[in-house]
C-alpha cells in the first residue's frame, strides 16, 4: 500500500458504511456519525444520526456502536526489518558510532540469528508490528526493497523521500540528496548522541548546504539552543524517538526545547533499541519527556503528514480524504486522553484504504463476510488479533529459524491460537 501516492478523486459508488461511532476530528473534537467509503477515500460523514438510512445495496455495513475512531496513526520513523530483534547495548554511548561498533562486536551471534530469517520475512513482520499498534502509514528508513512496495502489505509505506542514514556513515550525501524527487523530504540520522562529534552534525551538514526546508533530521538529541535556533532559521524538521536516546545514551531529549521547532514528529525506532512500538513510544513520550496529550496526538497525525509529505489527509478524517482508521472502545473523554493510555492489547480495528487490516475477535462478529476474507488470526502474548496478512506461513518459516515459541515482537511472544493451529495442521 503506497502511503504518498494520491488516490483518484472520482465519484464512485460506496462500498462500505461505518455506523454507529463517535469519530475523533482532532485532538478533542470529536462527532457520532456514520461514514461512507468509496474507492478508498472517504466519501461523505453524516453528522446527527448514528447511520444515513438505509445503505447502498452493494455497500458493506460495519457496526462499531460503542467504539472511539480515530485517524490511523502514522509512525514517522522505523526500521522494519529489525522487528523480530531483541535489545542490543551493553553500556551508555557517546554516540551511534560508537553504539553501531559495539554491538557488532559483542552480539554477533544475535545479530547472526535473526539475520538467518529471510528479508522479505522480516520486512513483513515489521509490517505487523506496525499494524498491531494502530499504525496505517510508516516511514521506513532504509532501503525501499519490493515487498515495501506490494500492494499487499500490512500498512502504508512511504514511498518517494529521499534518505540516507547519516552524515557518517550515509555515503554520497549529495548524490542522495540530488536523487530526491522535488518537492520530497530528505531524512537522514542526526546529532544521535550526547558528545560534540553528534552535536557538530547538525553545523557539517550546514556547511555542506544539506539543512534546508526539505531535510528532516531524526533523533536530534545532541541539538542545543543554537542549533534550535538554526533549524527555526532553515525550516527544517525534526522526528524524535525518545525511548531508543535513553535507552543507548541515558539522556531524555528536551522536547521544550525541540518543540520550538516547527514540525516535530514521533518514531517507534526499532526493538533493538527502543521502548517497544509506536503507542508505547507515546506512552514514553507523555510520561518522561513531559508531551502533553494533544501534542503527542498531533506528533503521530498531522504533523508527520506534514514532515513526510504526504497527501490524501492522511492523519485525519476528513470528506474526500483516505480512509484510514483504528477503533478502541469508548470510555468518554477526549481522543487525546485515550491515546496517551493506550496499548496494543487495545486496538480492536484498523482500515486502511478502506479496506480491513486488522479486528479483534469482537469486532471480526460484526463484519460483514466479505471483509472476513484473507483475515488470519496471530496471538500476541494473550491477544488475538485478526489480519489481513499470511500470518500461518510467516510463523511457520520464522520459527524454522528462531525456533518454536521464540518469535517475538519486541517483548512480546507471538504464536497462533490454539484452534488456528489444528486447523493449519490439516
Amino acid at each position: 500500500m503506497k502511503g504518498d501516492a494520491p488516490i483518484s478523486g472520482s465519484k464512485q459508488k460506496e462500498t462500505a458504511i461505518i455506523h454507529g461511532a463517535r469519530f475523533a476530528f482532532g485532538p478533542h473534537a470529536t462527532v457520532d456519525a456514520s461514514i461512507g467509503i468509496a474507492a478508498g477515500r472517504i466519501d461523505r460523514i453524516h453528522t446527527c444520526a448514528s447511520r444515513r438510512g438505509a445503505p447502498a445495496s452493494s455497500a458493506q455495513e460495519i457496526d462499531l456502536s460503542g467504539f472511539l475512531v480515530m485517524p490511523g496513526l502514522i509512525n514517522a520513523h522505523d526500521h522494519l526489518g529489525l522487528a523480530l530483534f531483541p535489545p542490543m547495548a551493553d553500556s551508555l554511548y557517546p554516540n551511534y558510532i560508537a553504539w553501531g561498533e559495539n554491538i557488532h562486536n559483542k552480539f554477533p551471534q544475535e545479530i547472526s540469528k535473526h539475520r538467518a530469517v529471510p528479508l522479505e520475512d522480516r520486512l513483513w513482520w515489521g509490517g505487523i508490528r506496525n499494524l498491531l499498534c494502530g499504525v496505517t502509514c510508516v516511514s521506513h528508513h532504509d532501503p525501499l526493497w519490493p515487498t515495501l512496495q506490494r500492494a499487499d502489505f500490512p500498512v502504508r509505506v512511504v514511498q518517494q523521500n529521499g534518505w540516507a542514514h547519516s552524515l557518517a556513515l550515509g555515503g554520497d550525501l549529495f548524490a542522495v540528496r540530488a536523487a530526491t524527487p522535488k518537492g520530497r523530504a530528505f531524512v537522514l540520522h542526526a546529532c544521535e548522541g550526547v558528545d560534540r562529534v553528534a552535536q557538530d552534525e547538525l553545523w557539517e551538514l550546514d556547511r555542506l548546504g544539506l539543512l534546508d526546508s526539505s531535510t528532516v533530521l531524526v533523533h536530534g538529541l545532541a541539538i542545543d539552543r543554537k542549533g534550535v535556533a538554526l533549524m527555526i532559521a532553515r525550516h527544517a524538521s525534526l522526528i524524535v524517538c525518545p525511548s531508543s536516546n535513553y535507552f543507548l545514551y541515558g539522556k531524555l531529549p528536551d522536547l521544550t526545547l525541540l518543540g520550538e521547532i516547527e514540525r516535530v514528529a514521533l518514531g517507534s525506532d526499532s526493538p533493538v533499541s527502543a521502548e517497544g512500538d509506536l503507542l508505547d513510544e507515546i506512552r514514553f513520550a507523555i510520561d518522561r519527556c513531559g508531551v502533553s496529550p494533544e501534542r503527542a496526538y498531533r506528533m503521530v497525525t498531522s504533523i508527520p503528514a506534514q514532515v513526510l509529505r504526504l497527501y490524501d489527509a492522511v492523519g485525519t478524517i476528513k470528506e474526500s480524504g483516505v480512509a484510514d482508521f483504528i477503533a478502541v472502545w469508548d470510555t468518554g473523554g477526549a481522543p487525546a486522553d485515550k491515546l496517551q493510555t493506550l496499548s496494543l492489547h487495545e486496538i480492536e480495528f484498523v482500515m486502511i484504504g478502506g479496506r480491513v487490516q486488522l479486528a479483534s475477535e469482537t469486532v471480526l462478529e460484526r463484519l460483514p463476510i466479505f471483509e472476513r476474507y484473507g483475515l488470519e488470526p496471530l496471538s500476541v502474548g494473550a491477544t488475538t488479533r485478526w489480519l489481513r496478512a499470511p500470518v500461518n506461513d510467516l510463523l511457520r518459516r520464522t520459527e524454522e529459524v528462531l525456533g518454536k515459541n521464540e518469535v517475538r515482537l519486541g517483548s512480546r511472544s507471538l504464536s497462533l491460537p490454539a484452534y488456528a493451529e489444528v486447523q493449519h495442521a490439516r
